[in-house]
């Protein structure tokens, strides 16, 4: 449980950037880009799915915050990092997880840690080659939950 909401935190690190691109073909390409959902952008569950994976793989292999995994059903924290994710970027799912505060309240979560864990998520996003666009929208889409995690 405690993944799911640490990747939460991790998207929430990152702010919403944006980029113009100029040319009227490419506006017309972005113009129909930005009548799909960034979750239809991101791949649907399939890509979210692989994403999700790789950092809690991520996040298990990285000793400065692996400690706040040690006893987490790695199966359930992907279902509900998946759910929770699907479901903020558009898609047809519904979290069905804890609130995040209630989850992080008393572990001592440190800026540090929270570091950390941006680092294994965007390496897990740069790894499977998400554009900066849905990159940043995807994270930006989380970011009110810092305080829902840090320093409780």
């Amino acid at each position: 449980m405690h993944i799911r909401t640490m990747f939460v935190a991790a998207l929430a690190a990152i702010t919403l950037a944006t980029a113009c691109g100029g040319g009227s073909k490419k506006e017309d390409t972005t113009a129909v880009a930005a009548e799909k959902s960034l979750f239809e952008r991101l791949g649907g569950l399939d890509a979210i799915t692989l994403v999700v994976g790789a950092f809690v793989d991520n996040v298990a292999a990285d000793a400065r915050i692996n400690k706040f995994f040690a006893n987490t059903d790695a199966v359930h924290l992907k279902q509900m990092l998946v759910e929770q994710v699907c479901q903020a970027t558009g898609g047809p799912c519904k979290y069905s997880g804890k609130e995040m505060k209630a989850v992080h309240t008393g572990m001592g979560i440190t800026e540090a840690d929270f570091n950390a864990t941006v680092e294994d998520l965007v390496k897990a996003l740069d790894d499977a080659k998400v554009q900066q666009k849905e990159k940043d929208e995807l994270l930006g889409a989380l970011a009110a939950m810092k305080p829902d995690i840090v320093g409780l």
